[in-house]
Protein backbone atom coordinates (compact mmCIF):
# COMPACT_ATOMS: atom_id res chain seq x y z
CA UNK A 1 0.00 0.00 0.00
CA UNK A 2 1.26 3.33 -0.65
CA UNK A 3 0.41 6.61 1.16
CA UNK A 4 -2.88 6.66 0.05
CA UNK A 5 -3.61 3.03 0.92
CA UNK A 6 -3.54 2.07 -2.83
CA UNK A 7 -2.12 -1.22 -3.58
CA UNK A 8 1.68 -0.44 -4.63
CA UNK A 9 1.61 -3.14 -6.92
CA UNK A 10 5.00 -5.03 -5.43
CA UNK A 11 4.23 -8.54 -4.16
CA UNK A 12 5.50 -8.84 -0.32
CA UNK A 13 9.15 -10.05 0.88
CA UNK A 14 9.64 -13.91 0.52
CA UNK A 15 10.21 -15.47 4.01
CA UNK A 16 13.61 -16.40 4.22
CA UNK A 17 14.89 -20.10 2.73
CA UNK A 18 15.24 -22.35 5.66
CA UNK A 19 18.82 -23.74 6.45
CA UNK A 20 18.43 -27.47 5.01
CA UNK A 21 20.64 -30.42 6.86
CA UNK A 22 23.72 -31.08 5.40
CA UNK A 23 22.59 -34.55 3.31
CA UNK A 24 26.47 -34.95 2.40
CA UNK A 25 27.56 -35.52 5.49
CA UNK A 26 24.16 -37.65 7.08
CA UNK A 27 24.97 -39.41 3.75
CA UNK A 28 28.82 -40.15 5.36
CA UNK A 29 27.61 -41.30 8.57
CA UNK A 30 24.87 -43.51 7.17
CA UNK A 31 21.60 -44.39 5.36
CA UNK A 32 19.62 -44.28 9.04
CA UNK A 33 20.84 -40.44 9.11
CA UNK A 34 20.46 -40.01 5.19
CA UNK A 35 16.48 -40.54 6.19
CA UNK A 36 16.25 -38.46 9.02
CA UNK A 37 18.17 -35.42 7.18
CA UNK A 38 15.97 -35.78 4.17
CA UNK A 39 12.44 -36.15 6.13
CA UNK A 40 14.16 -32.62 7.78
CA UNK A 41 15.03 -31.62 4.65
CA UNK A 42 11.26 -32.47 2.80
CA UNK A 43 9.98 -30.67 6.11
CA UNK A 44 11.62 -27.43 5.98
CA UNK A 45 11.27 -27.04 2.16
CA UNK A 46 7.30 -27.60 1.68
CA UNK A 47 6.87 -25.69 4.30
CA UNK A 48 8.89 -22.70 2.78
CA UNK A 49 6.58 -23.68 -0.60
CA UNK A 50 3.71 -23.24 1.80
CA UNK A 51 4.42 -19.94 3.08
CA UNK A 52 5.61 -18.57 -0.38
CA UNK A 53 2.19 -19.80 -2.03
CA UNK A 54 0.20 -18.25 1.46
CA UNK A 55 2.24 -14.90 0.66
CA UNK A 56 1.36 -14.39 -3.24
CA UNK A 57 -1.64 -16.36 -3.06
CA UNK A 58 -3.44 -15.74 0.11
CA UNK A 59 -6.76 -17.56 0.13
CA UNK A 60 -5.67 -19.93 -2.49
CA UNK A 61 -5.67 -23.97 -1.45
CA UNK A 62 -2.44 -25.48 -0.96
CA UNK A 63 -2.42 -29.01 -1.27
CA UNK A 64 -1.70 -30.58 2.30
CA UNK A 65 1.65 -31.61 1.74
CA UNK A 66 2.88 -30.36 4.95
CA UNK A 67 0.03 -31.63 7.50
CA UNK A 68 0.85 -35.22 5.31
CA UNK A 69 4.71 -35.03 5.76
CA UNK A 70 3.79 -34.53 9.35
CA UNK A 71 1.42 -36.71 10.37
CA UNK A 72 3.99 -39.64 8.16
CA UNK A 73 7.36 -38.45 9.84
CA UNK A 74 4.93 -39.55 13.22
CA UNK A 75 4.64 -43.24 12.37
CA UNK A 76 8.02 -45.26 13.35
CA UNK A 77 7.66 -47.44 9.98
CA UNK A 78 7.39 -45.00 7.84
CA UNK A 79 9.77 -42.27 9.37
CA UNK A 80 12.52 -45.42 8.63
CA UNK A 81 12.08 -45.28 5.08
CA UNK A 82 12.94 -42.87 2.74
CA UNK A 83 10.81 -40.30 1.91
CA UNK A 84 10.63 -38.93 -2.02
CA UNK A 85 7.95 -36.56 -3.12
CA UNK A 86 7.27 -35.32 -6.84
CA UNK A 87 4.41 -33.46 -7.55
CA UNK A 88 3.14 -33.58 -4.08
CA UNK A 89 2.59 -36.94 -4.15
CA UNK A 90 4.82 -38.92 -1.33
CA UNK A 91 6.48 -42.14 -1.91
CA UNK A 92 8.56 -44.27 1.07
CA UNK A 93 12.01 -45.92 -0.44
CA UNK A 94 13.36 -48.38 1.44
CA UNK A 95 16.68 -47.17 -0.55
CA UNK A 96 18.36 -43.68 0.25
CA UNK A 97 19.26 -43.71 -3.52
CA UNK A 98 17.91 -43.93 -7.20
CA UNK A 99 16.63 -46.57 -8.38
CA UNK A 100 14.26 -46.11 -5.39
CA UNK A 101 12.72 -49.09 -3.70
CA UNK A 102 9.33 -47.75 -2.90
CA UNK A 103 7.38 -49.81 -0.03
CA UNK A 104 3.43 -49.42 0.47
CA UNK A 105 1.83 -46.84 -1.38
CA UNK A 106 1.93 -43.21 -2.24
CA UNK A 107 -0.13 -40.15 -1.14
CA UNK A 108 -1.03 -37.56 -2.81
CA UNK A 109 -2.79 -34.53 -1.55
CA UNK A 110 -5.45 -33.02 -3.28
CA UNK A 111 -6.61 -29.57 -3.92
CA UNK A 112 -9.91 -29.75 -2.45
CA UNK A 113 -8.37 -31.19 0.81
CA UNK A 114 -8.85 -35.09 0.49
CA UNK A 115 -5.81 -37.30 -0.35
CA UNK A 116 -5.55 -39.72 -2.57
CA UNK A 117 -3.80 -42.96 -1.83
CA UNK A 118 -2.59 -45.20 -4.27
CA UNK A 119 -1.38 -48.99 -4.30
CA UNK A 120 1.78 -48.82 -5.41
CA UNK A 121 2.61 -52.34 -7.79
CA UNK A 122 0.20 -51.98 -9.87
CA UNK A 123 -0.49 -48.37 -9.50
CA UNK A 124 -4.61 -48.38 -8.16
CA UNK A 125 -6.41 -45.41 -6.53
CA UNK A 126 -7.05 -47.52 -2.95
CA UNK A 127 -9.07 -44.72 -2.11
CA UNK A 128 -9.64 -40.72 -1.26
CA UNK A 129 -9.75 -39.87 2.29
CA UNK A 130 -10.63 -36.40 4.14
CA UNK A 131 -7.24 -36.58 6.24
CA UNK A 132 -3.35 -36.83 6.12
CA UNK A 133 -3.92 -38.95 9.05
CA UNK A 134 -6.71 -41.16 7.21
CA UNK A 135 -4.55 -41.41 4.01
CA UNK A 136 -0.88 -42.20 6.08
CA UNK A 137 -3.08 -45.39 8.08
CA UNK A 138 -4.45 -46.51 4.82
CA UNK A 139 -0.32 -46.80 3.32
CA UNK A 140 0.84 -47.87 6.46
CA UNK A 141 -1.53 -51.35 5.75
CA UNK A 142 -0.03 -51.67 2.45
CA UNK A 143 3.52 -52.04 3.90
CA UNK A 144 4.92 -55.44 3.60
CA UNK A 145 4.01 -57.48 7.19
CA UNK A 146 6.38 -59.61 8.82
CA UNK A 147 9.03 -56.79 9.93
CA UNK A 148 9.94 -53.23 9.52
CA UNK A 149 11.22 -52.10 5.81
CA UNK A 150 15.19 -52.29 6.00
CA UNK A 151 17.00 -49.35 4.79
CA UNK A 152 19.66 -50.06 2.39
CA UNK A 153 22.28 -47.73 0.49
CA UNK A 154 24.55 -48.03 -2.41
CA UNK A 155 27.71 -49.04 -2.26
CA UNK A 156 29.59 -45.51 -3.07
CA UNK A 157 27.33 -43.11 -0.70
CA UNK A 158 29.71 -44.55 1.80
CA UNK A 159 32.85 -42.54 1.33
Amino acid sequence: MDANNEPSGQQPPLPPRPVLPDMVAARSRGPADAVEAHWQALWLSWQWHHAVHENRSPGRPYPGIVPLLEESAAQPRLRRLYPLTSHFTLFFSSSTSYPWTVKAGSIEPLHNGQFRVRRRHPSAVIGDVNTAEEAVTLVLELLPTGSDPVITALADEHA
